[in-house]
């Protein structure tokens, strides 16, 4: 029989065959279906951010957003985290970062990443933008790393920049006054004009369009000191008419701490826009009782329909520069004006002089810290210095033979910087204090770093690398002040509601998949002021927008971060500013 010549029922018999062999097929098919996650994060002890009670779960995750909160998962998952006896909780956001320009090299944020921060919300008073030529040709002149990555004038074109570059952790910022007041008025101390004002206020409303949150200032240093409460409240009132709020370093956490404490309520009173105390504090053994005073005026205005915040970091000692304890006066026009008119030997006996005073009308942080024996030196530019990181500027002024005012001088001549300095000014008691606040969040003040390379030559202060997991080390478990879920709570839904960030901030479905795991028990800081560069321990895994950043305790070589903008941001279905602050829904 030759081929094509069989039998009808042949045919027919081998046909059935096939047709079933294509139903087997179809039906293995489908018994193979596609899993209902993404990721799946397993077995862990919930904390949804929320302040409730915990609970034992899986977090399910579709994309870069979670779609399941609740008891065991069904469906399978493309990855799985087995978390069992470990707590998951929404990421922790850093509510006062200076990441904005670390980000640029250290990519990977190590520092915050391992402390399980997903959010960095950067900028005290100055911001990347908006920039003239000048400041913009200043500032990389200044930039001691380098030549950036990418060039810049507008703050939205920073940090649309910075998302392009690749980074692990999403990314927020506020827009500077004092950015704004140097891009129209310079660095001298003038009052603006109406006409300059208004320009301002345009600049203010352009970076809010572009994305920032709200406006920030740094009162206690040059040249946003020059800045009253007029100026301060119509450009609050700018970003408040563009769902913003106001955040600021004050005027004084010394012996004015109250007077700028009442400046920020009214600014917030006049602009009708939220104010939040960044990195609230007050320095000098003498001022420490003040804190009662002003947690007490914050609660009544807060009782007034004025909503104040505040958030903090977890250390008796700030972390800025030793020009924080000369007059403001001899530093106008910037460091070279500064320097050079130290050579004068009249003004240099003045400012020496004036660093000695019991009374000022100006901060002196180092009074604050109980004098030279109360400053550590913490960084330097100059190589030959280096060696005097860690120890105090008394010790130093012994070596060499000078008084320590006069010390503190020849440091900063010869480094040609401010030079970093840690001031130990800060009350043990007051900090047990703040942290019970319901209001307040938590705060860096501080770069996120990669221990390595160079940077390990350079000071930080202890916070960079231990903020966060220091608020459950001994906050939590040392001090028993908070509950582990309301430690949560003031890393992660409180900062969110207080910057009125949506879909951050908790584990709900539908919100953003910004997600950790860490074990409470175990979760500690170990950076000390004189060995900073010391990441913490104990959070094995965080997901960024659904995306593994840091897994089994190592950082992975995803950059999932985003640019996360404010509500007025013209790239989104009803962005743009509004007449008024009112005319916002504010969230929390």
């Amino acid at each position: 029989m030759t081929v094509g010549s069989r039998r009808p029922w042949a045919r027919r018999s081998l046909l059935a065959l096939s047709i079933a062999a294509i139903a087997m097929g179809t039906a293995s098919c489908s018994s193979k279906k596609e899993p209902a996650f993404d990721l799946l994060v397993a077995g862990g002890t919930i904390y949804d951010g929320s302040g409730g009670e915990p609970f034992v779960g899986d977090v399910g995750v579709k994309g870069d957003r979670i779609v399941y909160v609740g008891p065991k998962a069904e469906g399978g998952a493309k990855q799985t985290i087995q978390a069992q006896g470990k707590a998951v909780s929404p990421g922790f956001i850093n509510a006062m970062s200076h990441a904005t320009y670390s980000l640029l090299t250290d990519r990977s944020a190590e520092s915050d990443l391992r402390q399980g921060v997903t959010l960095e919300v950067m900028g005290e008073g100055g911001s990347p933008g908006p920039l003239t030529e000048e400041m913009a040709a200043k500032q990389q002149e200044d930039d001691e790393e380098g030549k950036p990555p990418f060039q810049w004038r507008t703050f939205g074109q920073y940090m649309e920049g910075v998302e392009k570059l690749g980074v692990s952790v999403n990314f927020a910022g506020w827009v500077g006054a004092t950015t704004v007041r140097q891009h129209v008025l310079g660095v001298e101390n003038v009052k603006p004009t109406p006409e300059q004002l208004q320009q301002m206020g345009q600049l203010v409303r352009g970076a809010m369009e572009e994305g920032a949150l709200g406006l920030s200032t740094a009162l206690i240093y040059l040249p946003g000191l020059f800045a009253n409460v007029d100026e301060l409240s119509a450009l609050a009132a700018e970003s408040g008419k563009c769902g913003g709020m106001y955040v600021s370093h004050m005027r004084s956490e010394g012996d004015h701490f109250i007077e700028a404490l009442d400046e920020l309520i009214e600014i917030a009173r006049r602009s009708q826009a939220p104010a939040e105390v960044f990195h609230i504090k007050v320095g000098d053994p003498k001022n420490w009782p003040k804190m009662a005073v002003a947690l007490e005026k914050i609660r009544e205005a807060r009782k007034q329909g004025v909503r104040i915040t505040a958030d903090m970091y977890t250390y008796p000692a700030s972390g800025t520069g030793m020009t924080a304890s000369m007059p403001p006066w001899v530093q106008e026009g910037g460091p070279e004006k500064f320097r050079a008119r130290l050579k004068d030997p009249k003004i240099r006996a003045r400012v020496i002089a004036e660093m000695r005073e019991p009374v000022t009308d100006w901060e002196n942080v180092m009074r604050g810290a109980g004098g030279p024996k109360g400053v550590m030196l913490a960084s330097f530019k100059n190589d030959k210095l280096k060696p005097l990181i860690g120890k105090t500027l008394a010790e130093v002024a012994e070596m060499r033979g000078v008084s320590a005012e006069e010390a503190a001088l020849q440091l900063i001549e010869e480094d040609e910087t401010r030079v970093g300095v840690f001031y130990f000014t800060m009350s043990e008691d007051n900090l047990k204090v703040q942290i019970q606040e319901p209001y307040v969040s938590f705060g860096s003040d501080a770069p996120a770093l990669t221990a390595a390379g160079e940077t390990l030559k350079t000071g930080t202060h202890p916070r960079a690398y231990g903020t966060f997991a220091r608020v459950f080390a001994k906050f939590v478990r040392e001090d028993k002040l908070l509950t582990v879920q309301e430690a949560v709570r003031r890393l992660t839904s409180l900062p969110a509601a207080n910057y009125s960030l949506t879909d951050r901030g908790s584990l709900k479905a539908g919100y953003f998949a910004d997600i950790v795991v860490f074990d409470p028990a175990t979760i500690q800081d170990h950076a000390t002021y004189v060995d900073p560069h010391r990441y913490s321990t104990g959070v094995s895994d965080v997901v960024v927008n659904g995306v593994a950043a840091l897994a089994n305790g190592e950082p992975t070589e995803a950059r999932p971060g985003r640019y996360i903008r404010g509500r007025a941001w013209k790239g989104q279905e009803g962005g743009g500013c509004k007449a008024s602050a009112s005319e916002w829904s504010w969230i929390g």
